[in-house]
């Protein structure tokens, strides 16, 4: 199972017998249940993200599900509780709220959605923050033309207005840097030059007022990516948790590196 080789890896790094480990193993097992990730194919490191979260997530709940059930005086309930939760949702699950304004009779409606991974779109070429990328995906969007809304209060689609808000932050947040894109029907990288902050992001004016205290965060991780779309490569550089000591990592290759080191331009992934 990939979640035992998970547990494994995570042993064989915070023992610390080995100057390198490898994911051999778990890649894998978690291979054989997602042929996309197969060995000597170009992948994705958000999509790879995602899938880990997903199947973590997966065979821990029903871990949580089964201990609940035995401990439990009222079995019934406790279904109900623990169908949904896991240690991925409670160190990752956000939910933002988009509300939809229809512009022809005012109606305001909310739909919930809920995250691991916000993915931003970068609105420069050339340079930009992680700040500006946030208000990019924050602001309030006009939907028309094919992107109309069903108003159920005129009983036809309208134009609208959307703005999402974060209404439950993450312990642990995530941002996926939108450096591909579409150009005349071909996929391509931007390489554009992002800043963004190693301690004290503030993350409260993309928060519904009740959840805005404690939204400030430190960087913990970045992952790189250098190259192009069909030739890349990934490195990560990840802050350890006791000592405050920043690392790269770069397949076999683990090195410290200064603070002053963790500002790339090729940052990819962010964990906050």
């Amino acid at each position: 199972q990939s979640v035992i080789a998970f547990g494994c890896l995570m042993s064989d790094m915070w023992l610390g017998e080995f100057d390198c480990v490898s994911p051999e193993v778990f890649h894998s097992a978690l291979e054989k249940r997602y042929p996309a990730f197969r060995k000597k194919t170009q992948q994705d490191a958000q999509e790879f993200l995602i899938c880990v979260l997903n199947e973590l997530h997966e065979a821990l709940k029903v871990r949580a599900q089964l201990f609940e059930r035995r401990c439990a005086t009222n079995a019934k309930a406790s279904r109900g509780s623990v169908s949904e939760t896991s240690i991925i949702t409670q160190l990752f699950e956000g939910h933002l709220s988009h509300e939809i304004t229809c512009l022809e009779c005012k109606t305001t409606t909310e739909r919930p959605e809920s995250f691991t991974v916000l993915s931003l779109p970068v609105p420069s070429k050339r340079a930009c923050s992680l700040e500006d990328c946030l208000k990019c995906f924050f602001q309030q969007d006009t939907l028309t033309w094919n992107n109309q809304i069903h108003c159920s209060w005129c009983g036809t689609k309208q134009d609208a207005v959307v703005k999402g808000t974060i209404t439950k932050a993450p312990q642990i947040i995530v941002f996926h840097l939108k450096r591909f894109e579409w150009r005349d029907k071909h996929k391509g990288k931007l390489s554009t030059t992002i800043r963004y902050p190693l301690s004290n992001l503030d993350l409260s004016p993309y928060a519904a007022p009740p959840f805005c205290r404690d939204a400030e965060y430190s960087l913990c991780a970045v992952v790189n990516h250098s190259g192009f779309l069909d030739d890349g490569h990934y490195t990560a550089l990840c802050e350890h948790s006791v000592t405050k000591n920043w690392y790269s990592f770069d397949d076999e290759q683990v090195t410290e590196i200064p603070n002053s080191s963790v500002q790339t331009d090729t940052a990819y992934l962010l964990f906050y």
